[in-house]
């Protein structure tokens, strides 16, 4: 048997085996979902970063605007690594322009916690912060 047909039947294997425990596999995590994200009050928010950094506002129409704030484009793939009734992590990727991972924790429908680390415009970020509604979008 060749050495790439033995990987990919071991990669079966494995995902079979932790699909069948119930853990989140690759295959599995990529639902399209963070519905977390759409019980998010609509309006205009306010970032607060925690580094003093100034205030950010974002106009919060579907919740997934808060996912890339480092990179703006919608040509970034998104894969979703967690995806619960309180807590959202999608890691995503920008073609030529960086990465990233953000984790949203929802403490309201309109105040969560956010971390979010990558490489933006070739240099690493990271940051945490908190975002609030703070009325309309203008």
């Amino acid at each position: 048997m060749k050495h790439g047909l033995r990987l990919k039947i071991g990669r079966l294997a494995v995902t079979g085996a932790a699909f069948a425990a119930g853990l989140s596999v690759p295959g599995t995590a990529q639902a399209p979902g963070l519905v977390m994200l759409d019980g998010l009050a609509k309006g205009e928010w306010t970032i607060k970063s925690r580094d003093g950094t100034i205030d950010r506002r974002v106009c919060v129409r579907t919740g997934r605007e808060l996912i890339q704030l480092k990179h703006g484009g919608p040509e970034c793939s998104r894969y979703v690594v967690e995806d619960s009734a309180g807590e959202v992590t999608v890691q995503y990727t920008c073609t030529g322009d960086g990465y990233g991972r953000t984790n949203i924790r929802k403490e309201t429908a309109s105040l969560v916690q956010l971390r979010s680390q990558g490489i933006s415009g070739g240099l690493p970020f990271q940051f945490q912060a908190e975002a609030r509604r703070t009325g309309s979008c203008r």
